[in-house]
């Protein structure tokens, strides 16, 4: 598993810089070294507090930034913002290059410049030691496959794909980038908070039908004793085939839980009984970004 830092930048609620400290430290001695992060998490806040936390660790760790989502609707994927972009992340980040930059969330715009001018410029960045590896990352399978056919990239991020409710990753995006030899990133286990037992504490715009499912699931937890949030970490963990779970939190006890998860065996009889109930919803997927960017995707209700 690996780090996500939208937290640190009080994307899910305020956290305080000796908590947001803690977190990345606490992740490194747990073994993580992948650390992914975002502009758009606090408007530079996460990349700050990153970059302070991971200050005397750089050579340990592996860091991943992104370029082109700056606010909940706030794009801008031009080759003279995306420069512009690193060049402050690097700055908030403390280093002089990132291993891994990605474009962020780029079904919200036309596909044609992103994979033309905007790619160029990854490129280019990536020529010039700016970042290791190039990627993008976005919600709709289509648009991540458009992305990993028409242009050359390192890594893409695909996120709750491969959860208690959604298994399409495997299936949709998995077998094509093995192909393609293109790292695959899996990230929001817990399907945005949906499958914790307090459900999302943000808004998911996933459709009655998802949300219902979600549920239902946790009520099976429920009765069982068991914590929903925990398996839900273990099944995309274990079982997505991705090189990496992307796993982001401030909280010590959620980060030991998902730590746990990586390797705890999985219940099987009570994996089934949540599979079960969320059945009628393991090939639907919820709208985002431009409608033809989600094409035939889109089936949520």
């Amino acid at each position: 598993m690996s780090f996500g830092t939208a937290p640190l930048g009080d994307m899910f609620g305020a956290a305080d810089e000796t908590e947001a400290t803690a977190a990345v430290h606490r992740a490194l001695d747990a073994g993580i070294t992948f650390f992914d992060s975002s502009p758009y998490y606090g408007n530079g806040l996460a990349e700050r507090r990153l970059g302070a936390a991971l200050r005397e660790h750089r050579e340990d760790v592996v860091i991943g930034t992104k370029a082109g989502r700056y606010g909940s609707d706030e794009f801008d994927f031009t080759p003279k913002r995306l420069r512009e972009s690193v060049h402050r992340s690097l700055e908030l980040l403390q280093t002089d290059y990132v291993d891994i930059l990605q474009l962020h969330d780029i079904e919200f715009v036309d596909l044609g410049g992103v994979f033309a001018d905007t790619y160029a410029e990854l490129v280019r960045l990536r020529d010039e030691g700016k970042c290791r590896y190039i990627g993008m990352t976005g919600y709709p399978m289509g648009t991540l496959r458009r992305a990993v056919t028409e242009t050359d990239l390192d890594v893409v991020l695909s996120y709750a794909h491969y959860t208690l409710l959604n298994t399409r990753l495997a299936d949709d995006l998995a077998p094509l980038c093995g192909q393609r030899g293109v790292g695959l990133i899996n990230a929001a286990a817990v399907a945005l908070g949906l499958l914790t037992p307090a459900g999302s504490r943000i808004t998911v715009p996933a459709g009655q039908r998802i949300v219902d499912a979600a549920r239902r699931a946790a009520e099976v937890c429920a009765r069982r004793g068991a914590d929903i949030a925990f398996l839900a970490n273990q099944f995309s963990i274990q079982r997505s085939g991705a090189a990496t779970t992307v796993v982001g939190t401030t909280k010590a006890r959620h980060l030991d839980a998902a730590v746990a998860a990586e390797s705890a065996p999985i219940d099987e009889d009570l994996l089934a009984a949540v599979l079960a109930v969320t059945a009628d919803v393991r090939d639907l997927s919820w709208s985002s970004g431009l409608p033809d960017n989600n094409g035939g995707d889109t089936c949520s209700a």
